[in-house]
């Protein structure tokens, strides 16, 4: 009978997010891509969006764009976005909320402030993922996930409080289907609680620290507010690594992600993901065209056929 055998992955990198503007102006925290790392594949992009409080008025999001061969997973700390499409979906998220978008084949769509936003003001606080499709997947139709709060397990123990959005850790599911093998937890861990969670030795894990300071890894390396730690690979000939994640001083919020590299070619240019550049031509024809979709004018209330300046 062959033994399992399990080891704590050490840190291969600590980055610090970089502090940059999208959308209509919003601030967001961005540890890749960056000139010190392009991606972690198959993850593409991650933006911590805020925490920011607006007056009455003043929040901003993300007017209509396109985007194609890849997915956006957008999940609300707090706040509310809403979501309209070139194919007249619409919804809200909310506090504590996930939208997993699969763009594929193409899709236009905005990210705007909800209503109430609007309205009263408050604190707005989320984060957006783009996780790449793979070569099969990528010209698959649109679809949506509208994860809630409420449907999100959430798992505490021993100075550990954690919601499982995507994959399997500490003992439950999250609701998120992925097309490839993907891990997808927030933590917030105790000063001085440890968090362990197993990954599969094939896949990249990494964590990104919203608030607090902890360490990390084998090494236990420091990390805190606004960086990425980036554990090392799997060892191979084992059955199982695991990710560890410690509290500092003070408590420590974090997410980790892990997944299964795709290991194709990555041909990226704004908005669209693709494997040659010939697919990028193809997609800026399409969505110059108006092929790859509708899109909704607020203003009016009407949905129009796209027409670029």
């Amino acid at each position: 009978m062959t033994q399992s055998t399990s080891t704590i992955r050490p840190v291969a990198a600590v980055i610090d997010a970089i502090e940059t503007l999208e959308g209509g102006g919003f601030l967001v925290h961005r540890p890749f891509p960056t000139a010190k790392l392009d991606m972690i594949d198959p993850f593409l992009l991650l933006d911590e969006m805020g925490p920011v409080d607006v007056a009455p008025g003043q929040a901003v999001g993300a007017p209509d764009h396109p985007h194609r061969g890849f997915e956006t997973v957008t999940y609300m700390l707090d706040g509310e976005f809403e979501h309209r499409d070139s194919a007249g979906n619409h919804g809200v998220i909310n506090t504590g909320d996930v939208q997993w978008m699969t763009a594929g084949a193409g899709v236009v769509h905005s990210e705007m402030p909800g209503a109430r936003l609007q309205r009263e003001g408050g604190r707005s606080h989320g984060l957006q993922l783009w996780v790449n499709l793979p070569r099969a997947a990528k010209m698959t139709p649109p679809h949506y996930q509208d994860l809630r709060s409420a449907d999100i397990p959430t798992v505490e123990r021993d100075g550990v409080t954690a919601k499982v959005i995507a994959g399997e850790a500490l003992g439950v599911v999250g609701p998120a289907n992925t097309h490839v093998p993907i891990l997808y937890v927030h933590a917030h861990v105790d000063a001085g609680a440890t968090l362990d969670i197993p990954v599969p030795p094939d896949t990249n894990a990494f964590a990104y620290v919203l608030a607090g300071s902890g360490e990390f890894g084998s090494d236990s390396r420091p990390a805190h507010r606004a960086q990425l730690v980036a554990f090392g690979p799997g060892s191979i000939g084992n059955t199982v690594d695991s990710v560890r994640v410690r509290g500092g001083a003070e408590p420590l919020e974090v997410i980790v992600l892990a997944g299964q590299p795709l290991r194709e070619p990555v041909v990226r240019y704004g908005p669209f993901v693709m494997n040659a550049k010939s697919e990028i031509i193809e997609a800026f024809d399409d969505y110059q065209s108006g092929r790859m979709g509708r899109f909704y004018v607020p203003s009016s209330g009407d949905w129009h056929g796209l027409e670029l300046a």
